[in-house]
């Protein structure tokens, strides 16, 4: 069984092009720290590399990338796949973040052939790049940089803008006019995350800023502390609550993030209180006119138990997005300032209806919902009644990209599924017309009817019913080379959607799916908790049964299965090897979750510690322990080859999480392929510039054919 593959593995073929093999670096030394949780004894031999700036792993992970670097680029038939990959990804005009203020339409685009996104600004009928990031990477020296949001003011004279470079996404903050592009303000430094809210008259910025961590603070202590500031766009902002200001009326925990909304119309302002990453919110309220300072008299509305994961404000009526008693969500209304007991049920819960996101325009409150795992789209009018608008297709409006706006009627939304390239689309009440809002673009040449997109079903170790997306090429024999992708965290859901790098792979003749594991949110609340602490088990095994159906339906093969995931989709791309390593050919995983148990102590750590647990409490150990695919590697084992990536200004999974996976894989077994494949430039993955993203995909196109034993596809490990 596979003697090929392992042929090619082990040195007992030769290879098909003579090649100067680069040098592996020397193994890190082992140095075990015993640790006893709740009568539970941990052995970590790699817990050093935990330490910022260590003399040894920093250096170590850095020429494990160089080393692997070589080995990628040795391989000669990449250039051509890179070429075939760019060339794809190329042909697109790429946009998102569509908003309309005044007389000015925005959104951020990369053009077809470009290597980054920039805002665009269209006003009568003419568009022009109003933030030019290859201009400002050539004036700082090339460095890759990428916009992180962007908000114009309510007029549209102005527009606020972060940029990060490395991908570290440390935003920076600076205000553009929109008639000339020049700065209108000073720069802002710690803030990462927006977009900031404009004051209604545009004289202030209110955002969220991070506190400066004491010096030899841990690195988990990053986010800590941080603020809802109001900014003048001059001098220093002014605190309103959080940080350490520990006066004002809203209490904030250190780990938790202070947020201030402004809503067009509204009635009342928001003081928003975000518990790290969980999905429900703690709202006060303010009447609107009310000049936020440190006094300001917040009313608290409601906090976390209300189960609310989305609000939206017309005039005096809160519309609200709730899962409690309501698995699959419900909309609720209240009049600003009642209590939360009075709020009437708008739109009903239904098991079938998956209620995603809610957007308010004066003509009515918009609905957007799946029913199984395609889109629909509603209307609540002023009668009360749920009104359906057709879309074009079967596919996906991505929720939290539409935009509306409270005085004005309508919405525009971007629709797409996983052969279709997104468009935007403005729904026009008066006419009833679904129209293109006209930006981006898709090449003449793309041909849909290319791709064949399944909606399967897998059946899960207890007997749960798993959804799996697959695209292939048509009229291709199988069984196929698959690449496999699940998540499973957070409640994140991922519906179709297109990627013109998933389209090139299945060019590639690697068909693509997508198991919709548990702790997503695909299917509602019940599916998110259902692979969520305890129940974490599901989301793995859930991968297994997708991988398994696939081989059963004649897809693949395990000589031919490969899987990925990325960030918390680490956490199944640890264990599902770990406990099936027979079934699959390899595994790439991308800025991996590798080190459950110590995550609480990285970067963003002490906000995670809500969806994941935390080591301090005897079942959330249990838990991670459970999860941690590092700790479950045995000696001697012989599992699939992994390609594990990282990036060394990642702000979401510190390097050594990947790095010490790598470690302790090739240390367990001198025979596991383990490439640990390293950004110096570069982070999670969001603030990536096209060309790195593409490199990325040739990179993982190398390291599957290789391991199909393709001719001239061999790697000099």
């Amino acid at each position: 069984m596979r003697s090929s593959i392992y042929a090619v593995m082990f040195g007992l073929a030769a290879p098909a092009a003579a090649q100067t093999a680069p040098q592996r670096p020397a193994p890190p030394p082992v140095k075990p720290v015993t640790e006893t949780y709740f009568g539970t004894e941990v052995v970590d031999d790699y817990r050093y590399m935990e330490t910022k700036d260590d003399p040894v792993a920093v250096p170590w992970i850095r020429s494990e990338g160089r080393y692997t670097r070589a080995l990628f680029d040795g391989v000669a038939p990449r250039a051509e796949v890179a070429k075939a990959i760019a060339a794809s990804t190329g042909s697109y005009t790429a946009t998102r973040d569509y908003r309309r203020f005044g007389a000015r339409e925005f959104w951020i685009e990369r053009a077809a052939g470009s290597d980054n996104f920039d805002v665009m600004v269209r006003e009568g009928g003419a568009t022009r790049k109003l933030i030019d990031i290859a201009a400002l990477r050539a004036a700082r020296g090339g460095a890759p940089m990428a916009i992180n949001y962007y908000m114009p003011s309510p007029n549209g004279s102005r527009v606020a803008v972060g940029i990060s470079e490395g991908g570290s996404e440390r935003a920076v903050l600076t205000v553009y006019d929109a008639a000339t592009g020049k700065a209108a303000s000073p720069a802002l430094e710690r803030v990462q995350w927006g977009p900031p809210i404009w004051s209604s008259d545009g004289r202030l910025l209110y955002l969220n800023r991070l506190a400066e961590p004491p010096a030899g603070a841990p690195p988990s202590a990053r986010y800590l502390n941080s603020s809802a500031v109001a900014w003048d766009m001059k001098g220093e902002p002014a605190e309103l609550f959080g940080g350490a200001v520990r006066e004002a009326v809203i209490p904030v925990r250190p780990e938790q993030a202070a947020v201030v909304n402004v809503v067009p119309g509204a009635s009342t302002l928001h003081g928003l209180v975000i518990n790290g990453v969980q999905n429900e919110a703690e709202l006060w309220l303010a009447p609107t006119g009310t000049a936020l300072t440190l006094t300001t008299p917040w009313k608290k509305a409601f906090s976390y138990d209300a189960g609310i994961t989305w609000i939206e404000q017309r005039e005096r009526t809160l519309y609200l997005l709730s899962h409690k008693d309501a698995p699959t969500f419900q909309v609720l209304a209240l009049e600003a300032g009642q209590p939360l007991s009075t709020a009437k049920t708008l739109v009903k819960a239904e098991p079938g209806r998956l209620i995603e996101t809610i957007r308010a325009a004066s003509d009515g409150l918009y609905v957007i919902a799946r029913e199984g795992l395609h889109s629909r789209l509603f209307r609540v009018g002023p009668s009360g009644t749920l009104e359906p608008i057709a879309l074009p297709a079967k596919g996906s409006i991505d929720g939290s990209s539409s935009f509306s706006d409270p005085t004005k009627p309508g919405i525009t939304v971007l629709f797409d599924n996983w052969a279709t390239p997104p468009t935007w689309l403005r729904f026009d009440p008066a006419k009833r017309v679904m129209a293109s809002v006209g930006i981006g673009s898709v090449p003449v040449s793309f041909d849909p009817k290319r791709y064949v997109v399944s909606d399967l079903t897998a059946t899960a170790r207890d007997g749960v019913k798993v959804p799996l997306s697959v695209v292939r090429a048509a009229g291709h024999s199988r069984p196929g080379p698959l690449l496999l992708n699940a998540y499973g965290s957070y409640g994140v859901s991922n519906f179709p959607y297109f990627s013109p790098r998933t389209t090139a792979l299945v060019d590639q003749g690697i068909d693509f799916a997508m198991c919709h594991v548990r702790g997503g949110g695909e299917l509602g609340e019940a599916w998110r908790l259902g692979g969520k602490d305890a129940n974490k088990s599901n989301t793995w095994r859930d991968l297994i049964a997708c991988a398994e159906t696939a081989i059963a339906q004649g897809l693949t093969t395990p000589d031919q299965l490969f899987i990925t995931g990325g960030s918390a989709g680490g956490i199944p791309m640890g264990m599902a090897p770990m406990e099936r390593p027979d079934l699959f050919a390899g595994v790439i995983d991308q800025v991996p979750m590798a080190s459950a148990l110590r995550a609480e102590y990285q970067t963003n750590g002490p906000a995670n510690i809500v969806e994941f647990g935390t080591v301090k409490d005897a079942q959330g150990f249990r838990n991670l322990l459970a999860m941690d695919g590092y700790q479950h590697v045995k000696t001697g084992v012989a599992y699939p080859p992994y390609l594990i990536t990282t990036g060394l200004n990642d702000p979401r999974v510190d390097s050594w999480q990947p790095g010490k996976l790598a470690a302790k894989m090739r240390a367990a077994n001198p025979k596991n392929v383990v490439l640990l494949r390293v950004d110096e430039d570069g982070g999670h993955g969001i603030g990536s510039t096209k060309a790195q993203t593409d490199s990325l995909y040739a990179d993982i196109v190398t390291f599957i054919n290789w391991r199909l034993g393709k001719p001239g596809w061999t790697l000099a490990y």
